[in-house]
Formats: C-alpha cells, sequence, structure tokens
C-alpha cells in the first residue's frame, strides 16, 4: 500500500476506533446480573471449584463480555475491510444477502462474505453461506450473464491453509488483507494504528467493570451465597428451572 493510502488507513481508524470504545462501554452499562448468569454453564463453574463470590462474578462477566466485544469488533474490522478495498479497487458494501462486499479485480467480480476468525462457524452456518454465494451468483448473472464470479469467505485473523474449498475460496490473516488491498504488510501495518487513545478509553472502561463487579458481587452474595459460601443449588435453579424462564 503507499503511503498516502496508509495514512487514510490510520486517519479511518482513528475516526471510527472510537465506535468501538464507545459501543464497548455502553454494553457494560447496560449489562445486569440476571442477565450474565442466565448466559452462561454454572455446571462449568462448579466444575472449576469456584468457590469466592467475586471470582464467579468476573468469570461470567468476563466470557459475557468477550463474546459482546468479538461482536463489535468484527464489525469495526469488516467497515475497515470495505473502507480500503473501496480506496484501492473501488469495491463497495454489498446489498446481495450474506455477501459484505463486492469489488472488481484482474476482470473477475468477488464476493466476499467476511468473518473475524477462522473458526467462525458450524456446518450449518457455513452451508447459509454457500446458499448466500450461489444466490448472489445468480443475481449478478442476470445482468452480466459473461462475468466471471468468484466467492470468498475472507477472515481478519488466523490462518487456513486450505484456501480452495470447492465453490469458494478462504483467505485468512495476511492473505485476506492483502487480497483486498493488495499489500501484503497491511496485516501488520493495521495494528499501530488500532491503539489510538486505547490507554486512556480502557481506563474508563476498567473503572465502570471494577465498580460493576463490586456491585455483581455484593448482589450474587445475598442472593446465591448463605454463610459466605456458594449455593450452587439455588444458582443452577435460577439459571435452569421451568418456574424461573420468565424471570427477568
Amino acid at each position: 500500500m503507499k503511503p498516502a493510502r496508509l495514512n487514510q488507513v490510520t486517519s479511518y481508524v482513528e475516526q471510527n476506533i472510537s465506535g468501538f470504545h464507545s459501543a464497548r462501554l455502553e454494553n457494560l452499562r447496560k449489562l445486569k446480573l440476571n442477565q450474565v448468569l442466565k448466559r452462561k454453564n454454572p455446571y462449568l463453574f462448579r466444575a472449576k471449584n469456584i468457590l469466592m463470590a467475586q471470582d464467579l462474578v468476573k468469570n461470567v462477566l468476563d466470557a459475557h463480555l468477550s463474546s459482546q466485544e468479538e461482536t463489535i469488533f468484527g464489525g469495526f474490522l469488516e467497515g475497515l475491510a470495505i473502507f480500503i478495498n473501496g480506496k484501492v479497487y473501488r469495491g463497495s458494501k454489498s446489498s446481495a444477502e450474506g455477501i459484505d462486499l463486492e469489488f472488481e479485480k484482474d476482470h473477475k467480480r468477488y464476493i466476499v462474505s467476511i468473518k473475524s476468525g477462522p473458526n467462525w462457524g458450524n456446518s450449518r452456518q457455513i452451508n447459509k453461506m454457500r446458499e448466500d454465494f450461489r444466490k448472489a451468483k445468480r443475481i449478478l448473472r442476470t445482468t452480466k450473464s459473461d462475468i466471471q464470479i468468484v466467492a470468498v469467505n475472507g477472515c481478519c485473523y488466523g490462518r487456513d491453509p486450505n484456501t480452495d474449498k470447492g465453490d469458494y475460496f478462504k483467505y485468512c490473516g495476511q492473505m485476506f488483507w492483502e487480497f483486498i488491498s493488495g499489500d501484503s504488510t497491511l496485516y501488520v501495518n493495521l495494528i499501530k494504528p488500532l491503539g489510538h487513545k486505547a490507554k486512556e478509553r480502557n481506563d474508563e472502561f476498567v473503572e465502570e467493570y471494577s465498580q460493576l463487579v463490586n456491585r455483581f458481587t455484593l448482589e450474587f452474595s445475598q442472593r446465591f451465597c448463605i454463610d459466605g459460601k456458594i449455593d450452587w443449588q439455588a444458582l443452577v435453579r435460577f439459571n435452569s428451572s421451568a418456574e424461573q424462564s420468565k424471570t427477568k
């Protein structure tokens, strides 16, 4: 990537990374203890012999937040990939279902489904992506029947040495970023701008997170502890009992 284009990428990241931090913080502020306890496996935490209320709260909260952050950041990376490709190959967000990016290169039309990492879905989800590719190809050929259309599953990080999946290609990590930009070093160069104001935004997050852990720990102790011990049966009933299914 030429220096001017790298500057454009840096500018885009610095202008838009705040959206990730803001969404991350907003999600934290909206959380309720019931919400995270109902979505995590109490049997797992019992098997890990967690004895302290604060440790259990941190475990369930961290697992919940990690899943949310992957989703939020995945959306950011998708937008970044489309922006970069637009600058290099004039690609754009696709209007086809399940397709994130369309662009032309070397007299071929590429349709791209962007995911965060290589292990993003089960067989049903992968089959759905294949069907989305088939539908998008049919639609594109109605307007230009002789066009060569190539379907690609692009993953923002990781590796998959088996790139040819038969009816589509899978490019991960360096291969993906080079595919959409023509720059073999872009995947490394992205790291620096992603750290823009990261410390100050994370300090704000940590302060809110610490307060939430303290509040959740107090609430958990009052509801699910007896004489300072976790009442696992009460916790499992809350998480899984049919009678509790409508509890918010």
